[in-house]
Parts: C-alpha cells; sequence; structure tokens
C-alpha cells in the first residue's frame, strides 16, 4: 500500500498571496510572472535543496488547445528522481492545476481587455 502525501496545506498558505498577485497582475506576463514565483515557492517549501530547480520549471500554458493541461514540467524536473517520486505520489499535480486554472483564467481575462493594460501604460 502506497502513502499519498498532501501538500494542500502548503497550497492554502501560499494561497492569499498568489490570489493577491494575481488579480493585481496588469498584463499576461505578469500572469506568467506571479505563476512561476508561486511554483518556485512551493517546490523549494516541499523540497527544499533535494531537487535542482529553475525559473519557470512549471510553465503556464494559457492556451486553449483540446484536452492540453493547464500547465507544463520541464524536463530538468521530470528528470529527478526525487520529484518524480513525490510528483507520482502525491496531490502535487492537483495542486499547481489548481494555481494554474486560477492563473490561467485571469490571463484570459486580461488578454480579452487589452485596453485595461494600455491604459495603465499610458499613465
Amino acid at each position: 500500500m502506497t502513502v499519498q502525501l498532501s501538500f494542500s496545506k502548503d497550497e492554502n498558505e501560499l494561497l492569499p498571496d498568489f490570489r493577491n498577485k494575481i488579480s493585481k497582475a496588469e498584463s499576461t506576463e505578469d500572469v506568467k510572472k506571479v505563476f512561476a514565483q508561486t511554483t518556485g515557492q512551493l517546490l523549494t517549501r516541499i523540497f527544499g535543496d533535494k531537487i535542482k530547480t529553475e525559473y519557470e520549471d512549471i510553465r503556464l500554458n494559457p492556451a486553449e488547445i483540446n484536452g492540453a493541461p493547464a500547465f507544463t514540467v520541464t524536463s530538468n524536473l521530470k528528470d529527478q528522481p526525487n520529484f518524480v517520486e513525490i510528483w507520482e505520489n502525491s496531490d502535487l499535480p492537483h495542486v499547481v492545476g489548481r494555481l494554474a486554472q486560477t492563473a490561467k483564467n485571469r490571463y484570459k481575462h486580461l488578454e480579452k481587455h487589452p485596453e485595461k493594460t494600455n491604459a495603465k501604460i499610458r499613465m
């Protein structure tokens, strides 16, 4: 019998700051940056120095492609056994998926309303 690890406590601790930053994002690039920073913080909390991480190891996929996940995990992580073991035996994919869905929704909103971004740039 395998043990299922849960990282929802970590998610709940990062969520208020994540939501605040996402709601204040002024461009689609800001949304990608906030997502990358938050997932980076999550990985650091979970793994510490047990894995080597890089910026955007988990990338937001905002495009609406049939069946495409809202995020992509880079080969940098997929090639690390410590990461793979936790990824496959925990709720980490679901936690990242929820963060990605929130970011994707904000991304799509900003894409539909570019005048808001342009107005802030001109100020």
